[in-house]
């Protein structure tokens, strides 16, 4: 297991009130970890010892053994890439792990070695002064490995759809001007043809199919191009990486559907009732976030943990414009497609919102908020195990009727008229 120096030594416990009595610091790199344990000692004295082992999985047996045989019941590592993983999944069980946020965990500059970071990881350990990262259970940690590959096969795909149109702008083939997707049942009928060796457009446009038919004329014209054997191989290729992501994604739905605990498929039929959730959209979110709310002490800690709530700049006493947070970029991606789903919605709250927001505060800002609104929503759903209740677009006209006349009031002053108000009894 040792790779490296191992040593013993002491140090006053000093002031601060030590809170477990036998912990590790890991420094964890992708070959390496630096081990540190601190053991209280009766005459109030620390005892040290450090160890440097591989991270191969017999290194990491040896290493379950040292800290068994040591009586070492709490463990603190940085979140470093994936080399925590190993050490994490080998460990969970036998001891309690904190995985630590590396900014949580700045020192004094200077002096910086993989020593010291162990032992100043297991100091903080011991003293309490570590916060653990929310790392859910194996069953749900093995749903997000699912849904963050769906995510992200998902990409792929479209990035494959988007280097078609482009092989099609290169023979001057303007499908894409007239139909709306060109992958779809008519648009992939007449690429098929197309690489086949069909050139006469006549031909091509009659493969249209349903509504595309209305547009024939266009259609024509359209497939009217210079289609050389080099674009026929470069959209053949792109056609069978398309498909086989295809069966990628229909497979990782159907595995995803497989393993959903009954407790997530609960949630998800909660929070699909919300608008612009659909089911993937849910069960990435609950893949996330779990189902147990208990975790988070409130929506907003929630909100600032998925980096969706609002920057907090304040200097003497005036707020300024804040970051928010970067927080979970697979949760926040979900909700910012799920809140641009929303605001297209009709007589939704979330249309109302994004309504009230964009044209001041920009499209972008209102999307934002619109995924804090809707992850707050999801709290209470999943807290409660209710279905979502929509406030209406009304709300806000219904929240202060008397700032509403006033705002309506001073905008038709500014187009020169003179109003005069009359209420009428309800």
């Amino acid at each position: 297991m040792t790779t490296g120096r191992g040593r013993r030594g002491q140090e006053p416990s000093g002031h601060i009130e030590v809170l477990y009595g036998t912990v590790a610091g890991f420094d964890v790199h992708k070959a390496t970890i630096m081990v540190c344990v601190r053991q209280l000692q009766p005459d109030g004295r620390v005892l040290k010892e450090i160890r440097q082992v591989g991270t191969m999985t017999a290194d990491l047996l040896e290493l379950s053994d040292w800290l068994r045989a040591a009586g070492v019941t709490h463990v603190a590592m940085e979140s470093t890439g994936v080399f925590w993983k190993p050490v994490y999944n080998l460990l969970e069980g036998q001891c309690t792990v904190l995985l630590v946020n590396a900014q949580h965990l700045k020192k004094v500059p200077g002096r910086k070695s993989d020593v010291s970071d162990a032992e100043w990881i297991a100091h903080c350990l011991q003293c309490g002064l570590l916060r653990a990262s929310f790392v859910p259970e194996r069953p749900q940690r093995e749903l997000r490995d699912l849904t963050r590959d769906r995510a992200v096969v998902a990409e792929e795909r479209t990035r494959v759809a988007n280097r078609v149109h482009k092989v099609l702008e290169d023979a001057n083939i303007k499908l894409a001007a007239v139909a709306t997707d060109i992958l779809g049942v008519s648009g992939r009928a007449m690429l098929e043809r197309l690489i086949a060796g069909e050139e006469d457009s006549a031909v091509l446009a009659e493969l249209a199919r349903r509504r595309l038919r209305a547009k024939l004329p266009q259609l024509r014209q359209a497939l009217q191009g210079r289609v050389t054997p080099h674009h026929r191989f470069l959209l053949r290729e792109l056609l069978d990486h398309y498909d086989f992501l295809t069966q990628r994604l229909t497979r990782l739905s159907a595995r995803i559907a497989e393993v959903l605990p009954p407790p997530f498929r609960e949630a998800v039929q909660h929070l699909i009732t919300m608008p612009g959730v659909q089911e993937r959209s849910a069960q990435a979110i609950v893949a996330e976030i779990g189902c147990d709310m208990g975790r988070f002490a409130s929506p907003a800690h929630l909100a600032s943990w998925a980096g969706v709530a609002p920057g907090n700049h304040e200097s003497a006493g005036k707020r300024m414009r804040g970051t928010p947070a970067k927080g979970n970029r697979w949760l926040r991606r979900t909700l910012t497609e799920v809140a641009q789903a929303a605001a297209h919605t009709k007589g939704t709250y979330v249309r109302a919102q994004f309504d009230r927001l964009a044209p001041r505060r920009g499209k972008k800002r209102a999307l934002g908020a619109l995924a804090h609104t809707q992850l707050t929503a999801a709290y209470h759903m999943l807290a409660t195990g209710t279905d979502y209740h929509d406030l209406g677009p009304d709300f806000f006209a219904r929240l202060n009727p008397e700032r509403l006349t006033r705002y309506y009031v001073k905008k038709l002053e500014a187009l020169g008229h003179h109003v005069t108000l009359t209420s009428v009894a309800a």
